[in-house]
Protein backbone atom coordinates (compact mmCIF):
# COMPACT_ATOMS: atom_id res chain seq x y z
CA UNK A 1 0.00 0.00 0.00
CA UNK A 2 1.64 3.24 -0.75
CA UNK A 3 1.59 6.35 1.16
CA UNK A 4 -0.98 8.05 -0.75
CA UNK A 5 -3.26 4.82 -0.77
CA UNK A 6 -2.88 4.84 3.16
CA UNK A 7 -2.86 8.64 3.49
CA UNK A 8 -6.53 8.53 1.25
CA UNK A 9 -8.01 5.31 3.14
CA UNK A 10 -9.37 6.09 6.61
CA UNK A 11 -8.49 3.07 9.31
CA UNK A 12 -11.54 1.67 10.96
CA UNK A 13 -10.98 3.30 13.73
CA UNK A 14 -10.60 6.59 12.25
CA UNK A 15 -14.17 5.41 10.71
CA UNK A 16 -15.86 3.90 13.06
CA UNK A 17 -15.50 7.50 15.04
CA UNK A 18 -16.74 9.38 11.97
CA UNK A 19 -19.59 7.10 12.14
CA UNK A 20 -20.07 7.57 15.66
CA UNK A 21 -19.43 11.36 15.22
CA UNK A 22 -22.36 11.43 12.28
CA UNK A 23 -24.48 9.20 14.17
CA UNK A 24 -24.05 11.54 17.43
CA UNK A 25 -24.77 14.70 15.62
CA UNK A 26 -27.87 13.36 13.96
CA UNK A 27 -28.91 11.51 17.38
CA UNK A 28 -28.45 14.94 18.90
CA UNK A 29 -30.38 17.35 16.36
CA UNK A 30 -33.50 14.79 16.51
CA UNK A 31 -33.23 15.93 20.37
CA UNK A 32 -33.61 19.19 19.73
CA UNK A 33 -36.33 21.21 21.05
CA UNK A 34 -35.37 24.68 19.78
CA UNK A 35 -33.37 27.22 22.11
CA UNK A 36 -33.67 26.19 25.65
CA UNK A 37 -35.41 29.09 28.10
CA UNK A 38 -31.69 30.35 28.88
CA UNK A 39 -30.63 30.95 25.33
CA UNK A 40 -33.77 33.20 25.09
CA UNK A 41 -32.82 35.50 27.64
CA UNK A 42 -28.87 35.45 27.72
CA UNK A 43 -27.02 37.09 25.29
CA UNK A 44 -29.56 38.57 22.64
CA UNK A 45 -29.22 42.10 23.34
CA UNK A 46 -25.75 42.67 23.32
CA UNK A 47 -24.41 44.46 19.99
CA UNK A 48 -23.56 42.63 17.38
CA UNK A 49 -19.93 44.28 17.26
CA UNK A 50 -18.97 43.29 20.69
CA UNK A 51 -17.59 40.20 21.88
CA UNK A 52 -19.54 37.59 23.45
CA UNK A 53 -20.10 37.56 27.26
CA UNK A 54 -18.63 35.19 29.31
CA UNK A 55 -20.17 32.11 30.61
CA UNK A 56 -19.68 33.97 34.04
CA UNK A 57 -20.97 37.30 32.59
CA UNK A 58 -24.15 35.12 31.02
CA UNK A 59 -24.31 33.29 34.67
CA UNK A 60 -25.06 36.70 36.51
CA UNK A 61 -27.41 38.43 34.22
CA UNK A 62 -29.16 35.29 34.30
CA UNK A 63 -29.14 35.38 38.31
CA UNK A 64 -30.21 38.93 38.08
CA UNK A 65 -33.34 38.25 35.06
CA UNK A 66 -33.95 36.07 38.24
CA UNK A 67 -34.31 38.27 40.50
CA UNK A 68 -36.34 41.12 38.43
CA UNK A 69 -39.04 38.39 38.13
CA UNK A 70 -39.48 37.51 41.85
CA UNK A 71 -39.54 40.74 42.73
CA UNK A 72 -42.06 41.50 40.04
CA UNK A 73 -44.01 38.63 41.20
CA UNK A 74 -43.91 39.55 44.61
CA UNK A 75 -44.91 43.35 43.45
CA UNK A 76 -47.97 41.83 41.71
CA UNK A 77 -49.29 39.85 44.85
CA UNK A 78 -48.86 42.85 46.86
CA UNK A 79 -50.75 44.42 44.57
CA UNK A 80 -53.43 42.25 44.24
CA UNK A 81 -53.55 42.17 48.25
CA UNK A 82 -54.15 46.02 48.22
CA UNK A 83 -56.56 45.91 46.03
CA UNK A 84 -58.42 43.44 47.76
CA UNK A 85 -58.22 45.56 51.04
CA UNK A 86 -59.65 48.70 49.26
CA UNK A 87 -62.61 46.11 47.99
CA UNK A 88 -63.42 44.74 51.46
CA UNK A 89 -63.20 48.42 53.15
CA UNK A 90 -65.70 50.00 50.18
CA UNK A 91 -67.68 47.28 50.54
CA UNK A 92 -67.81 47.24 54.49
CA UNK A 93 -68.57 51.23 53.84
CA UNK A 94 -71.27 50.49 51.57
CA UNK A 95 -73.14 47.64 54.17
CA UNK A 96 -72.95 50.44 56.39
CA UNK A 97 -74.27 52.83 54.54
CA UNK A 98 -77.59 50.59 54.50
CA UNK A 99 -79.00 52.28 57.50
CA UNK A 100 -78.98 55.28 55.57
CA UNK A 101 -80.38 54.15 52.57
CA UNK A 102 -83.10 52.83 54.09
CA UNK A 103 -84.27 55.62 56.08
CA UNK A 104 -82.98 58.84 53.72
CA UNK A 105 -82.81 57.45 49.82
CA UNK A 106 -85.09 54.38 49.75
CA UNK A 107 -88.54 56.58 50.78
CA UNK A 108 -88.01 59.15 48.34
CA UNK A 109 -84.99 58.47 45.94
CA UNK A 110 -84.94 61.83 44.36
CA UNK A 111 -83.25 63.81 47.80
CA UNK A 112 -80.04 62.43 46.36
CA UNK A 113 -80.74 65.58 43.96
CA UNK A 114 -81.44 67.99 46.94
CA UNK A 115 -78.77 66.50 49.42
CA UNK A 116 -75.07 66.42 47.81
CA UNK A 117 -73.96 63.93 50.66
CA UNK A 118 -76.85 61.23 49.29
CA UNK A 119 -75.77 62.14 45.96
CA UNK A 120 -72.00 60.81 46.97
CA UNK A 121 -73.21 58.08 48.61
CA UNK A 122 -75.13 57.09 45.70
CA UNK A 123 -71.92 57.41 43.89
CA UNK A 124 -70.07 55.27 46.13
CA UNK A 125 -72.19 52.51 44.56
CA UNK A 126 -75.78 51.24 45.91
CA UNK A 127 -76.05 48.37 48.10
CA UNK A 128 -76.99 44.65 46.44
CA UNK A 129 -79.99 44.39 48.17
CA UNK A 130 -81.61 47.70 47.07
CA UNK A 131 -79.69 47.62 43.27
CA UNK A 132 -83.28 46.25 41.61
CA UNK A 133 -85.16 49.40 43.18
CA UNK A 134 -83.13 51.87 42.44
CA UNK A 135 -82.16 50.99 39.22
CA UNK A 136 -85.79 50.73 38.57
CA UNK A 137 -86.60 54.13 39.92
CA UNK A 138 -83.49 56.13 37.92
CA UNK A 139 -84.40 54.91 34.77
CA UNK A 140 -88.75 55.38 35.05
CA UNK A 141 -90.56 54.36 32.31
CA UNK A 142 -90.74 57.04 29.86
CA UNK A 143 -92.01 54.83 27.32
CA UNK A 144 -95.04 54.26 29.70
CA UNK A 145 -95.03 50.64 29.22
CA UNK A 146 -97.82 48.24 30.76
CA UNK A 147 -96.69 45.30 33.54
CA UNK A 148 -97.70 43.19 30.76
CA UNK A 149 -95.08 44.53 27.76
CA UNK A 150 -92.57 41.88 28.37
CA UNK A 151 -95.39 38.85 28.15
CA UNK A 152 -97.04 40.41 25.08
CA UNK A 153 -93.94 40.68 23.44
CA UNK A 154 -92.85 37.38 24.64
CA UNK A 155 -95.51 35.71 23.55
CA UNK A 156 -95.28 37.17 19.93
CA UNK A 157 -91.72 35.81 19.48
CA UNK A 158 -92.59 32.30 21.07
CA UNK A 159 -95.21 32.10 18.48
CA UNK A 160 -92.89 32.91 15.43
CA UNK A 161 -90.42 30.77 16.94
CA UNK A 162 -92.81 28.15 16.85
CA UNK A 163 -94.33 28.94 13.61
CA UNK A 164 -90.12 29.07 12.15
CA UNK A 165 -91.20 32.69 11.59
CA UNK A 166 -88.40 34.21 13.20
CA UNK A 167 -85.47 35.48 11.39
CA UNK A 168 -82.85 32.87 11.46
CA UNK A 169 -79.80 35.10 11.54
CA UNK A 170 -80.98 36.87 14.28
CA UNK A 171 -81.64 33.32 16.46
CA UNK A 172 -77.98 33.17 15.11
CA UNK A 173 -76.94 36.19 16.28
CA UNK A 174 -78.41 36.18 19.61
CA UNK A 175 -76.45 32.75 20.41
CA UNK A 176 -73.57 33.81 19.78
CA UNK A 177 -74.09 36.90 21.80
CA UNK A 178 -75.11 35.05 24.22
CA UNK A 179 -72.24 32.21 24.04
CA UNK A 180 -69.64 35.15 24.79
CA UNK A 181 -71.59 36.57 27.51
CA UNK A 182 -70.26 37.06 31.28
CA UNK A 183 -68.61 33.74 30.79
CA UNK A 184 -66.92 33.49 33.99
CA UNK A 185 -69.95 33.58 36.10
CA UNK A 186 -71.33 30.43 34.24
CA UNK A 187 -74.62 31.42 34.03
CA UNK A 188 -76.02 31.93 30.95
CA UNK A 189 -74.11 29.32 29.66
CA UNK A 190 -76.06 27.94 26.20
CA UNK A 191 -78.23 25.17 26.95
CA UNK A 192 -77.21 24.77 30.71
CA UNK A 193 -76.62 27.85 32.50
CA UNK A 194 -79.77 28.80 34.97
CA UNK A 195 -79.87 32.07 33.62
CA UNK A 196 -79.54 31.04 29.90
CA UNK A 197 -83.01 30.78 28.56
CA UNK A 198 -84.25 33.79 30.79
CA UNK A 199 -81.72 35.60 28.65
CA UNK A 200 -82.87 34.31 25.19
CA UNK A 201 -86.55 35.00 26.55
CA UNK A 202 -85.78 38.66 26.93
CA UNK A 203 -83.32 39.15 24.16
CA UNK A 204 -86.38 37.57 21.79
CA UNK A 205 -88.35 39.76 23.23
CA UNK A 206 -86.63 42.98 22.53
CA UNK A 207 -86.07 41.86 18.80
CA UNK A 208 -89.57 41.94 18.70
CA UNK A 209 -90.40 45.11 20.24
CA UNK A 210 -88.08 46.76 17.60
CA UNK A 211 -89.21 45.46 15.14
CA UNK A 212 -92.02 47.36 14.47
CA UNK A 213 -89.72 50.26 14.14
CA UNK A 214 -87.90 48.48 11.55
CA UNK A 215 -84.67 47.62 13.72
CA UNK A 216 -82.83 44.73 14.56
CA UNK A 217 -80.57 43.13 16.64
CA UNK A 218 -77.18 44.42 17.77
CA UNK A 219 -74.59 42.28 19.35
CA UNK A 220 -73.22 43.43 22.54
CA UNK A 221 -76.64 44.07 24.00
CA UNK A 222 -76.83 40.45 25.65
CA UNK A 223 -74.42 41.62 28.18
CA UNK A 224 -76.89 44.37 29.31
CA UNK A 225 -79.85 42.24 29.03
CA UNK A 226 -77.96 39.76 31.46
CA UNK A 227 -76.61 42.17 34.10
CA UNK A 228 -80.68 43.43 34.22
CA UNK A 229 -81.51 39.71 34.78
CA UNK A 230 -78.71 38.81 37.64
CA UNK A 231 -80.45 42.03 40.00
CA UNK A 232 -84.13 41.56 38.80
CA UNK A 233 -86.75 39.54 37.36
CA UNK A 234 -87.13 39.05 33.89
CA UNK A 235 -90.60 41.50 33.38
CA UNK A 236 -89.27 44.68 35.40
CA UNK A 237 -86.12 43.62 33.86
CA UNK A 238 -87.83 43.87 30.18
CA UNK A 239 -88.84 47.86 30.92
CA UNK A 240 -85.90 48.99 32.85
CA UNK A 241 -83.85 47.56 29.44
CA UNK A 242 -86.66 49.19 26.85
CA UNK A 243 -86.07 52.49 28.88
CA UNK A 244 -82.54 52.48 28.78
CA UNK A 245 -81.49 52.02 25.40
CA UNK A 246 -84.10 54.52 24.51
CA UNK A 247 -81.93 57.36 26.32
CA UNK A 248 -80.62 59.44 23.18
CA UNK A 249 -76.41 58.19 23.14
CA UNK A 250 -77.64 54.42 23.21
CA UNK A 251 -80.10 54.26 21.10
CA UNK A 252 -78.04 56.51 18.74
CA UNK A 253 -75.70 53.35 19.02
CA UNK A 254 -78.35 50.93 18.75
CA UNK A 255 -79.92 52.22 16.12
CA UNK A 256 -78.12 51.51 13.01
CA UNK A 257 -77.93 54.06 9.43
CA UNK A 258 -81.16 55.65 10.60
CA UNK A 259 -79.30 57.30 13.42
CA UNK A 260 -75.80 57.58 11.55
CA UNK A 261 -75.61 61.52 11.74
CA UNK A 262 -76.15 61.53 15.81
CA UNK A 263 -73.30 59.28 16.00
CA UNK A 264 -70.96 61.07 14.12
CA UNK A 265 -72.05 63.85 16.11
CA UNK A 266 -70.83 61.96 19.37
CA UNK A 267 -67.91 60.97 18.14
CA UNK A 268 -66.62 64.77 17.76
CA UNK A 269 -68.50 65.49 20.87
CA UNK A 270 -65.78 63.00 22.65
CA UNK A 271 -63.22 64.31 20.62
CA UNK A 272 -63.58 67.63 22.13
CA UNK A 273 -63.70 66.23 25.43
CA UNK A 274 -60.75 64.59 25.07
CA UNK A 275 -58.57 67.09 23.60
CA UNK A 276 -59.58 70.22 26.31
CA UNK A 277 -59.43 67.28 29.09
CA UNK A 278 -56.65 64.94 27.67
CA UNK A 279 -54.53 67.12 25.03
CA UNK A 280 -51.46 64.34 24.82
CA UNK A 281 -53.69 61.46 24.49
CA UNK A 282 -56.07 63.45 21.67
CA UNK A 283 -52.95 64.31 19.55
CA UNK A 284 -51.37 60.63 19.70
CA UNK A 285 -54.49 59.71 18.59
CA UNK A 286 -54.56 62.13 15.58
CA UNK A 287 -51.07 61.06 14.57
CA UNK A 288 -52.25 57.61 14.21
CA UNK A 289 -55.53 58.76 12.56
CA UNK A 290 -57.40 56.79 15.48
CA UNK A 291 -60.73 58.57 15.86
CA UNK A 292 -63.48 57.56 18.40
CA UNK A 293 -65.41 55.38 16.07
CA UNK A 294 -62.06 52.92 16.19
CA UNK A 295 -63.17 52.31 20.09
CA UNK A 296 -65.92 54.19 21.24
CA UNK A 297 -68.66 51.80 20.20
CA UNK A 298 -67.10 48.48 21.89
CA UNK A 299 -67.37 50.38 25.00
CA UNK A 300 -70.73 52.03 24.75
CA UNK A 301 -73.23 49.07 23.27
CA UNK A 302 -72.49 46.64 26.02
CA UNK A 303 -71.97 49.52 28.59
CA UNK A 304 -68.53 48.66 29.35
CA UNK A 305 -69.08 44.90 29.95
CA UNK A 306 -67.00 43.72 27.35
CA UNK A 307 -64.02 45.13 28.76
CA UNK A 308 -64.11 46.01 32.56
CA UNK A 309 -64.42 43.98 35.27
CA UNK A 310 -68.02 43.13 36.43
CA UNK A 311 -68.11 44.64 39.93
CA UNK A 312 -66.91 47.91 38.15
CA UNK A 313 -69.40 48.26 35.30
CA UNK A 314 -72.02 48.00 38.33
CA UNK A 315 -71.14 51.03 39.99
CA UNK A 316 -70.43 52.55 36.79
CA UNK A 317 -74.02 51.26 36.11
CA UNK A 318 -75.32 53.01 39.10
CA UNK A 319 -73.92 56.07 38.54
CA UNK A 320 -74.75 55.92 34.78
CA UNK A 321 -78.54 55.70 35.39
CA UNK A 322 -78.62 58.99 37.24
CA UNK A 323 -76.36 61.55 35.73
CA UNK A 324 -77.63 60.00 31.84
CA UNK A 325 -75.78 60.26 29.18
CA UNK A 326 -73.03 62.76 29.60
CA UNK A 327 -71.51 60.24 32.66
CA UNK A 328 -71.05 57.28 29.09
CA UNK A 329 -68.45 59.68 28.09
CA UNK A 330 -67.07 60.41 31.70
CA UNK A 331 -66.51 56.64 32.32
CA UNK A 332 -64.58 56.64 28.88
CA UNK A 333 -62.21 59.43 29.46
CA UNK A 334 -61.47 58.00 32.42
CA UNK A 335 -60.85 54.41 30.79
CA UNK A 336 -58.57 56.09 28.39
CA UNK A 337 -57.03 58.20 31.92
CA UNK A 338 -56.04 54.45 33.30
CA UNK A 339 -54.76 53.40 30.07
CA UNK A 340 -52.62 56.21 29.07
CA UNK A 341 -49.23 55.32 30.18
CA UNK A 342 -49.33 52.20 27.67
CA UNK A 343 -51.37 54.33 24.60
CA UNK A 344 -47.83 55.88 23.05
CA UNK A 345 -47.08 52.90 21.16
CA UNK A 346 -45.19 54.11 17.55
CA UNK A 347 -46.99 51.48 15.63
CA UNK A 348 -50.90 52.24 14.51
CA UNK A 349 -52.22 48.11 14.80
CA UNK A 350 -50.23 47.95 18.29
CA UNK A 351 -52.35 51.04 19.74
CA UNK A 352 -55.24 49.30 18.04
CA UNK A 353 -54.93 46.22 19.09
CA UNK A 354 -54.37 47.66 22.85
CA UNK A 355 -57.52 49.36 22.62
CA UNK A 356 -58.91 46.25 22.19
CA UNK A 357 -57.75 44.74 24.61
CA UNK A 358 -55.67 42.43 22.74
CA UNK A 359 -51.87 43.50 23.50
CA UNK A 360 -49.80 40.49 22.76
CA UNK A 361 -47.18 41.71 24.93
CA UNK A 362 -49.54 42.13 28.13
CA UNK A 363 -50.80 38.60 27.05
CA UNK A 364 -47.86 37.46 27.28
CA UNK A 365 -47.16 39.17 30.88
CA UNK A 366 -50.21 37.92 32.39
CA UNK A 367 -49.55 34.16 31.30
CA UNK A 368 -45.89 34.36 32.67
CA UNK A 369 -47.07 35.44 35.90
CA UNK A 370 -50.05 33.26 35.73
CA UNK A 371 -53.06 35.73 36.57
CA UNK A 372 -56.68 34.74 36.22
CA UNK A 373 -58.45 36.45 33.65
CA UNK A 374 -62.12 36.83 34.28
CA UNK A 375 -63.34 37.71 30.50
CA UNK A 376 -63.02 41.73 30.87
CA UNK A 377 -59.98 42.32 28.36
CA UNK A 378 -58.62 45.44 30.38
CA UNK A 379 -58.53 43.38 33.26
CA UNK A 380 -54.64 42.86 31.00
CA UNK A 381 -53.99 46.13 31.83
CA UNK A 382 -54.72 46.18 35.74
CA UNK A 383 -57.50 48.16 35.23
CA UNK A 384 -59.87 47.63 38.10
CA UNK A 385 -62.66 49.04 39.99
CA UNK A 386 -60.35 50.82 42.43
CA UNK A 387 -58.02 52.19 39.79
CA UNK A 388 -60.75 53.38 37.90
CA UNK A 389 -62.42 55.67 40.47
CA UNK A 390 -59.01 56.99 41.26
CA UNK A 391 -59.22 58.72 37.65
CA UNK A 392 -62.68 59.59 38.02
CA UNK A 393 -62.29 61.43 40.71
CA UNK A 394 -59.28 63.32 39.49
CA UNK A 395 -61.72 64.82 36.65
CA UNK A 396 -63.37 66.59 39.00
CA UNK A 397 -60.63 69.29 38.44
CA UNK A 398 -61.52 70.07 34.89
CA UNK A 399 -64.51 68.00 33.98
CA UNK A 400 -67.94 70.36 33.57
CA UNK A 401 -71.36 69.31 32.76
CA UNK A 402 -71.49 72.79 31.34
CA UNK A 403 -69.10 71.82 28.46
CA UNK A 404 -71.18 68.86 28.26
CA UNK A 405 -74.48 70.56 27.57
CA UNK A 406 -72.91 73.37 25.17
CA UNK A 407 -71.48 70.31 22.92
CA UNK A 408 -74.90 69.39 22.70
CA UNK A 409 -76.55 72.17 22.24
CA UNK A 410 -73.95 72.52 19.12
CA UNK A 411 -73.47 69.53 17.62
CA UNK A 412 -77.28 68.28 18.28
CA UNK A 413 -79.42 71.19 18.32
CA UNK A 414 -82.83 69.31 18.14
CA UNK A 415 -81.91 67.13 21.26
Amino acid sequence: MTASTSAATPTSAQSGMATSGTFAAKHKASRSAGPSMLDKVVSKTRPSFLPPKSRKEDTKHMADWEMMMKRSRAAEEKRRKSLQERRYAREKRIEDSLVHWEREIVPDWRIIYKKPELRKLWWQGIPSKLRATMWQNAVGNPLALSKDAYRACNARANRALSAGTFPAPVLVLIEEDIAVTLPSLHLFIPERGPLYQDLKDILCAWVVARSDEGLGYVPGVAKIAAMILLNMAPQPGFIVMRNLLERHCLRSFYGGEQSKDDVEAYYRIFDTLLADGMPKIYFNFKQHQISPSAYLPEWLIPLFLEHLPFEACARLWDILLIEGDSFLFRASLGILAVLEPRLFFPDRNELLELLKGENKAALEAAKRSGRVLNGARYELYDLDEETLWERLDAMEDWWRESTWTRLIQRELPDL
